[in-house]
């Protein structure tokens, strides 16, 4: 349908006013969908709470994902595809290794350093990891030429993030029922340890993305390889569970909490899911570099709302404006990396 909008629409006025309106109706949900990762991240929490563990809440959530994809690649007759899992190259079925560390990561993050400064680290990890993928041309990645552009928005990126970081000691407001304690601001001495691990977080996912694009070349078929990335992240967080487990790491996990959790505590699945979905829909119809700055977008933008607001049982976080020079540095940033790819 968009090609031939394309070929037409110098000669018939309504398919080309059609074909903008389209245009902006595929924007609108790169933006909305990127909102789903900030609302996955903090709702975990609560399952997070029920539980008792983080580990086992990222084992939950990854299979309800898992099985939600499985149903929608069922529905649609693309499980046949699985016929040719012999014949991939193994590696390439590794991309769910990502999504433990990513959800685990926002149970443990989010509490500590909030909804704003965690979806920053995710950014700024998914900027740089890209940006050394496509410099590099690693993993099959269509290599990129350094240009200034790309320069200029990776050091934008980096302040806006250095910007968010240093407003985490300001005051935090938390009311009754929130899902954390009133003050949960990591010392100085820790503080450097959560954002490595925010950013190395988000940096696997850019990785993740290109190596199940590998696995998709393979079998062409996106919920399929989708269904199996998720299978392989359930697979992965269960054998961690196990471990730390036997080894007293870990409490087990508490199913009875589950009878009282709010509904939207098993949102995070759904999110995951959903996300996964529609950026496999969309980057095809508006690129890649299109949809990665929007969904970026999307989830700076519900951070914010969600701290400003305290949603999903979360303490407060005012917006400043240092925070909101952050972000909108963060933001131009990775607009400016995408655009200059």
């Amino acid at each position: 349908m968009s090609g031939f909008i394309n070929n037409y629409k110098w000669t018939i006025r309504p398919l080309q006013v059609y074909g903008e309106a389209m245009y902006l109706v595929l924007l609108a949900a790169a933006l909305l969908v990127g909102t789903l990762l900030a609302v996955q991240a903090s709702v975990n929490l609560q399952l997070n709470r029920a539980v008792g563990t983080p580990y086992g809440a990222s084992t939950l959530q990854l299979t309800v994902a898992a099985v939600l994809l499985a149903v929608l690649a069922a529905a649609t007759g693309s499980l046949g595809a699985l016929q040719g899992l012999p014949d991939v190259t193994w590696w390439h079925l590794l991309g769910g290794l990502a999504s433990p560390l990513y959800i685990t990561s926002g149970i443990l993050l989010i509490p500590r350093l909030g909804a704003l400064t965690t979806v920053g680290l995710w950014v700024t990890g998914q900027m740089l990891a890209s940006l050394v993928l496509d410099l590099g041309g690693l993993i099959g990645v269509r290599q990129v030429p350094l240009n200034l552009l790309i320069v200029l928005g990776a050091a934008l990126v980096l302040v806006g993030i250095s910007v968010i970081v240093r407003s985490i000691n300001q005051s935090v407001k938390a009311g009754p029922g929130t899902a954390i304690a009133a003050d949960t601001r990591p010392a100085l001495s820790t503080q450097l340890g959560w954002i490595v691990l925010g950013v190395v977080a988000g940096g696997v996912l850019p990785v993740q993305g290109a190596v199940n694009a590998k696995l998709r070349a393979e079998l062409h078929a996106p919920l399929t390889v989708a269904t199996i990335s998720f299978v392989v992240a359930v697979i992965a967080i269960a054998l961690v569970l196990a471990v730390l487990v036997a080894t007293k790491r870990t409490p087990k996990p508490k199913l009875g909490p589950l009878r009282d959790m709010p509904w939207w505590g098993w949102l995070g699945g759904a999110c995951a899911a959903t996300y996964v979905t529609v950026t496999f829909l969309l980057i095809p119809e508006i690129g890649a570099a299109t949809t990665v700055a929007f969904t970026v977008a999307g989830q700076q933008l519900a951070s914010v709302v969600i701290d400003q607001r305290g949603l999903f049982r979360l303490p407060t976080r005012p917006l400043t404006v240092a925070r909101l020079v952050g972000v909108v540095l963060l933001l131009v940033g990775s607009v400016l990396v995408q655009v200059a790819k």
